[in-house]
């Protein structure tokens, strides 16, 4: 785009500003230090094992999106993968730990997943993974450069107790997953991550395991690690538990694993409620709403700080809405005011890595399941993969609770970048930096005027309709080139001495080259 485009671009978001109501708002950054750490791939998501006919609420859309039924070959699939360079990639989900591996070909009746009412977990039978199907699989994540997490089966070896409904006891029985891991090693195939089951802790989702049990199985599962993979530059970190967080339940646990056994401690986050909840629209849009999983945030970061110390905090699975998310909702530009917000929400609370349900698959895919088409969170994240870099800063204001505001230092030096969130639908903010380079002043000396031109991402949906599937950058819609590969993600540079517009309902992403952020040096 010339310098014409993009000053007559300026002009057509200001005049649809001019339509709302501006508030004027101060954003402190404390550039001094850094108040959290990420991992420098924060941003993960999921493949699942659900199969064509996983249904809720009268629709089945997963379609062929299942790990056992994706085209791995789309090329949209691919170019979406890619163009992360490299992207996190859980496979993992409710019918994990029903999965068998079959790498001795020596499980009778090797099938996928059936539908089976009674006797079985979600309502599907044991699913069999053949070694063709891992063999495609990691064939697509080595041509694609993902980064791989893997987790496994659980439930594999244990019964359920005769006196107390879903509670699984018993030992992990391990040696499946060590034959898998022989296998892969054998094949060259990297794998970043081994995860232990999915949805056990706690109360459970269908079933559970009790915190000490679990301990002693990660235990278990650290030990296999090491002895297969005995050099520590290249040993696949150890995950878990991979579920809702329950005070007692986790602390339980992380005393139980003890010392250095696991890296990660994963939780599962779906506040926005069933994907049928009439509410969800209203929710995504409601800062006091939102604000409400921060708790669960701050406790789990604590527990990890008190607990397992040498570990990090990782939402393992976060797809908003449950049960496959909601079909007016989820899919659309709306779904990015929740999305976003607790991108910045759990760095904040120094998470590492956060994984959204689901690459492709439901309807809180960013990919859509029939076309691959990427969906608007799909931007989102990408935006944020290439711009916020792992150092978060905080960055706080007086202004209204409808504009969230998230700061790190710039993914590529030198400079910070920031994301602005607009949750109001009639009120637009007229944003001004001021920057604390000091540690023991109650407030900043000066306002920040830099001599550079910002570099600013305006993403609005398409027509003002935050239930639109399209979104726009700076005013043009995103969509594949002709070649089907992912769009250039391009800013316009804005002058710096002017306050950063942020529309009614619209995100913004800003890199300033110029703030001096000792903590960013």
């Amino acid at each position: 785009m010339g310098s014409y485009g993009i000053m007559f671009c300026i002009v057509l978001l200001s005049l649809f500003f001019s339509f709302s109501v501006a508030e004027n708002v101060e954003v402190v950054i404390q550039g001094a230090t850094s108040i959290a750490k990420t991992d420098d791939n924060f941003i993960c998501v999921t493949l699942d094992w659900w199969p064509p006919n996983k249904c809720d609420y009268n629709q089945c859309p997963w379609g062929k999106a299942g790990l056992f039924n994706l085209d791995l070959n789309n090329k949209i699939l691919e170019n979406a993968v890619k163009v992360f360079n490299p992207l996190r990639i859980r496979v993992g989900g409710s019918l994990q730990d029903q999965v068998a591996y079959n790498v001795r070909n020596n499980v009778k009746n090797c099938h996928r997943f059936k539908k089976e009412d009674k006797g079985f977990l979600f309502g599907f039978s044991i699913g069999c993974l053949d070694m063709k199907r891992w063999d495609e699989l990691n064939e697509f994540f080595n041509r694609t450069g993902a980064s791989v997490t893997f987790s496994l089966n659980a439930l594999i070896g244990r019964k359920e107790s005769k006196t107390e409904k879903g509670l699984w006891i018993g030992n992990w029985f391990s040696k499946n997953a060590r034959d898998l891991m022989k296998y892969t090693i054998s094949k060259g195939y990297k794998i970043d991550s081994y995860e232990l089951g999915n949805e056990l802790c706690g109360s459970g989702v269908s079933a559970r395991v009790e915190a000490e049990q679990y301990g002693k199985d990660v235990i278990a599962l650290r030990n296999i690690v090491k002895q297969l993979y005995p050099d520590p530059t290249t040993q696949p970190k150890v995950l878990g538990p991979g579920g809702f967080y329950d005070e007692q339940w986790f602390n339980t646990f992380l005393q139980v694993s003890g010392p250095n056994v696991l890296d990660g401690v994963t939780h599962h986050i779906y506040n926005l409620g069933p994907g049928d909840s009439p509410d969800l629209i209203k929710n995504v849009q409601d800062p006091f709403y939102l604000s409400q999983i921060a708790q669960t945030f701050k406790d789990v970061s604590n527990a990890v700080d008190k607990f397992a110390p040498w570990a990090g905090a990782w939402v393992g699975e976060s797809g908003g809405a449950y049960n496959s998310g909601g079909k007016d909702v989820s899919r659309t530009f709306a779904d990015g005011f929740w999305y976003l917000d607790q991108l910045g929400m759990t760095s904040f609370y120094n998470h590492k890595v956060y994984c959204r349900q689901a690459l492709i698959g439901g309807n809180y895919a960013l990919l859509n399941t029939t076309t691959f088409i990427p969906n608007p969170d799909y931007y989102g994240a990408l935006l944020w993969h290439q711009l916020m870099g792992n150092r978060v800063l905080s960055a706080t204001h007086n202004g209204s609770p409808y504009l969230r505001v998230y700061s790190h230092c710039a993914k590529k030096k030198p400079g910070i970048s920031l994301i602005l969130i607009n949750l109001s639908s009639n009120s637009s903010f007229e944003v001004k930096l001021s920057n604390d380079e000091n540690l023991h002043v109650i407030r900043p000396n000066f306002e920040f005027e830099g001599a550079q031109k910002r570099e600013e991402y305006h993403l609005t949906p398409k027509d003002g309709n935050i239930q639109s599937d399209v979104v726009l950058l700076n005013g043009t819609p995103l969509k594949l080139t002709d070649s089907l590969e992912i769009p250039q993600l391009k800013p316009v540079h804005v002058d710096a001495a002017t306050p950063i517009t942020v529309a009614p309902h619209s995100v913004v992403f800003v890199t300033i080259r110029d703030f001096n952020a000792p903590a960013c040096a």
